[in-house]
């Protein structure tokens, strides 16, 4: 696995102090979320962890966690091993009580939102996170919100961040051939979205959405497509959403920062994709 992620890692800085092993760094940083350990609790032999800490939120905050992610699939797509049957989904992860406390503005050089991506819902406090995964069930594009925000208002950011290199010459690869959903996301416009990218969309209709369709006659016009053999396919991002749960510092958040718990959720999906 290290030998996949080792040269997409930063290289040296060409003055100052060197980097502290990557290795060790991202062990320490798996160690933390897969045990949902205190950072004070991180085994001698891993590190300091407030270089571990530093180096998570630093990398979230110029980018590198999502180029390494993006690069990720670059090998694989060559390889015709990316299944462009893409799924999209959201869930829940509830907040412990160390997660709240954090200022109410971030810092001017971090891209925090005011909220921290916290919410309260029925369940209490907590965090929603957005994914795409491909019909191998490995992640594309990450984002996190407040547990309230609905999952539809974030599928235009979500299908934004997928963007997968060429090995080579060319542009990334930023269009699925299909986009399955449930009908949390049966909006008539995030159909047109994708019926203008030329993407195939596969969701379902509420029944709501069809008993209004019915009741207005010919103005309802004819139903959306729906291939309900297609659709199986969607158990893809369940069992994404699953593989990222087994880390508990991800299935339960206990950073105060959305930039923190949100950049944790990178070297997870990393992590994941190597194991192809």
């Amino acid at each position: 696995m290290w030998d996949r992620i080792q040269p997409l890692m930063p290289a040296d800085p060409v003055r100052g102090r060197r980097w502290a092993d990557h290795r060790r760094t991202l062990e320490a940083i798996a160690w933390k979320y897969r045990t949902c350990s205190p950072w004070r609790d991180l085994p001698r032999e891993l590190g300091s962890f407030q270089t571990t800490h530093k180096r998570l939120i630093g990398w979230a905050v110029d980018g590198t966690w999502e180029r390494i992610l993006a690069a990720m699939p670059a090998a694989a797509d060559a390889d015709d091993d990316v299944g462009w049957t893409v799924s999209v989904d959201s869930t829940v992860c509830r907040a412990h009580q160390h997660a709240a406390g954090a200022r109410k503005r971030g810092r001017g050089d971090r891209p925090e939102p005011d909220d921290h991506a916290l919410g309260r819902s029925r369940g209490g406090l907590g965090t929603k996170v957005h994914l795409a995964g491909d019909s191998h069930a490995r992640p594309l594009a990450l984002r996190v919100t407040a547990v309230q925000a609905g999952g539809a208002p974030a599928f235009e950011a979500v299908m934004a961040r997928i963007r997968v290199p060429r090995i080579g010459s060319g542009r990334p690869r930023t269009r699925p051939e299909v986009v399955l959903a449930d009908r949390a996301y049966s909006s008539r416009a995030i159909r047109g979205r994708l019926r203008r990218r030329g993407i195939r969309a596969v969701i379902p209709q509420p029944s709501d959405q069809v008993g209004h369709r019915l009741r207005r006659g010919r103005a309802g016009r004819r139903p959306p497509g729906f291939d309900a053999e297609a659709y199986k396919q969607r158990n893809a991002v369940e069992r994404c959403v699953n593989r990222r749960k087994q880390w508990r510092g991800l299935a339960m958040r206990t950073d105060e920062l959305a930039i923190a718990y949100g950049a944790a959720l990178h070297p997870a999906a990393i992590l994941i994709r190597t194991r192809r």
